[in-house]
């Protein structure tokens, strides 16, 4: 029997959006997403479809990045980027005329941002949707996770913040994929063994660890990575194969480190003039990357080189064959050992890494899926398809894990970012007696927007972006202001539902409603249920 490999992409941002601004900086993460990440994907996998390949994938599309690509506004502003890149691409293409090498690579991005534009505006922006056909079809596995991408294990003695984070995960995933869901992404793939009972009751029941949350497990597990197993709870867990993910994300000898690749750091912003610039950064006051990067990767110290797109897609395939081949022979080291059962590679990543940090990214999957359509020992499939294959597992307890920095939870209790834990306690204890409070008698439709606003803010607040970034050091102030903000904007609604003044403030709830309009679903009510059992 052929062995089975499950590619896991994590699609996610933190949820950005400033309607106060006609131009804010942040914002280009979605656009560049957009523009280099998911819409590539969506062409793989219609080609995919278009040539009858049996292709399966399994991706997650968090809640933050489904209210993104969801607005209006922010779509709007992603037509307005995607014309921005047609517009320079053409007049790069005119200016190096005379440089042919320039030109060539020009060109290529011409043609590519038109393709783009087209394939945004016949769906009419409506990525989501696209997606959505592609798990109807059985060959696309979407998976959902946390609300704000909160780092559930700093939630395991307030379990209230847990719970209003797993159910807005799911009704938001009701919203957009008219389907209950059954698999999460762990966010930072931050696990404890507390979190069982927490996702059975959510009715989750799948999830991905870190490699050593599975190797750690008690009972070791009999078949290491190769096999999912399943928790006393009933929840089955699968566990990232290291060797595919040092191959493809390594900063040493990883794929995306070849010269032939396109550099991502050299591009057009920060080389060209900015009066040329200007009239195609839609307004921004600075520099924000344009998508048109001249250079290869090159390696050594010296000058990069001139980006020739035929040796990188030459590279893809040297890349995607040398890929496959190494997870065949894992399997065929592995199988004599697994008489019950073939062996099974999670190979989890970023989606973002294809196509957006390793710009072939996206080709380079589409030639790893067509070359395994060739071959007998290696099959693709998704976390449901393994299951439901394969329903017998062994009963085990995964480590305490995360596939953050020195495989815990380290980059998210850092001294750097540790003040701002002690705020969101209070505020999630104040949520809590809210809730209990204002559920135990009638409430106007006033009250209910306070509530329902408090509850978004403290959500957004408890998303595990804002101290990554902080620890990174990426985003300057931003993580520490959007923070900041949100928890300043819950302690205001609160102060408001306490002191019983909603009129007073019900200019700043309506701003605030027009600022964060996501989850409209949301029912505060979540914060006042008793925490979830199981048995």
């Amino acid at each position: 029997m052929p062995g089975r490999l499950a590619i896991v992409l994590h699609a996610h941002l933190p949820y950005v959006r400033h309607p106060e601004h006609a131009h804010f900086y942040e914002e280009s993460w979605l656009f560049e997403a957009v523009a280099e990440c998911y819409l590539p994907l969506l062409d793989v996998m219609a080609g995919w479809q278009r040539d009858g390949i049996p292709w399966r994938l399994t991706l997650t599309l968090t809640p933050t990045l489904c209210a993104m690509l969801a607005d209006d506004l922010l779509r709007q502003r992603t037509t307005r980027h995607l014309e921005a890149m047609v517009a320079l691409a053409g007049k790069e293409s005119e200016r190096n005329v005379l440089r042919p090498d320039f030109q060539e690579v020009a060109a290529f991005y011409e043609a590519r941002a038109a393709a783009l534009l087209d394939r945004w505006e016949a769906c009419d922006g409506d990525i989501l949707s696209e997606f959505r056909r592609h798990q109807e079809t059985g060959h696309l596995e979407i998976l959902t996770c946390a609300a704000t991408h909160a780092l559930l294990p700093l939630w395991l003695d307030q379990p209230a913040a847990i719970r209003a984070q797993l159910a807005m995960a799911k009704a938001d995933y009701r919203r957009h994929f008219r389907r209950e869901p059954d698999s999460l992404w762990l966010p930072e793939c931050a696990w404890d063994p507390g979190l069982e009972t927490h996702l059975a009751a959510a009715g989750l029941r799948r999830c991905v660890l870190e490699t050593h949350g599975l190797i750690h497990a008690e009972p070791r597990p009999r078949c290491a990575t190769f096999a999912p197993v399943t928790t006393p709870a009933g929840l089955t867990v699968f566990a990232r194969d290291p060797e595919s993910a040092r191959q493809v994300w390594s900063r040493h000898g990883g794929y995306p480190g070849d010269p032939r690749y396109r550099e991502f750091h050299h591009d057009l912003a920060h080389e060209a003039e900015w009066e040329y610039l200007r009239p195609h950064q839609a307004g921004a006051a600075d520099r924000v990357f344009t998508g048109i990067k001249y250079h290869r990767v090159t390696g050594g110290s010296g000058p990069k080189e001139i980006y020739r797109r035929p040796e990188a897609l030459e590279a893809v395939g040297d890349h995607a064959w040398h890929f496959v081949a190494q997870r065949i022979a894992a399997v065929a080291e592995a199988a004599p050992l697994m008489p019950h059962r073939p062996p099974l590679i999670t190979a989890p990543f970023d989606a973002e890494l294809f196509g957006h940090w390793w710009f072939e990214g996206p080709e380079f999957l589409d030639a790893v899926v067509r070359t395994i359509a060739g071959e007998t020992e290696l099959r693709l499939t998704n976390l449901r398809g393994d299951t439901e294959e394969f329903p017998e597992r062994q009963l085990t307890m995964p480590a305490r894990s995360s596939w953050g920095e020195g495989g815990h939870l380290g980059v998210w209790l850092d001294a750097g970012n540790a003040w701002m834990l002690a705020p969101l306690r209070l505020a999630t204890d104040r949520m809590v007696a809210l809730a209990r409070r204002f559920s135990a008698a009638p409430t106007n439709g006033l009250t209910s927007r306070f509530l329902g606003q408090a509850g978004r803010e403290l959500l957004l607040a408890q998303a595990s972006d804002w101290p990554f970034l902080l620890k990174m050091g990426t985003a300057g102030t931003y993580p520490a202001e959007r923070f900041q903000g949100h928890v300043e904007a819950f302690n205001r609604l609160a102060d408001a539902l306490e002191g019983g003044e909603l009129s007073r403030w019900s200019s700043f709830l309506c701003t605030l409603e027009d600022w964060h309009p996501l989850f409209p679903e949301l029912d505060w009510r979540w914060w006042a249920d008793s925490p979830p059992t199981f048995g």
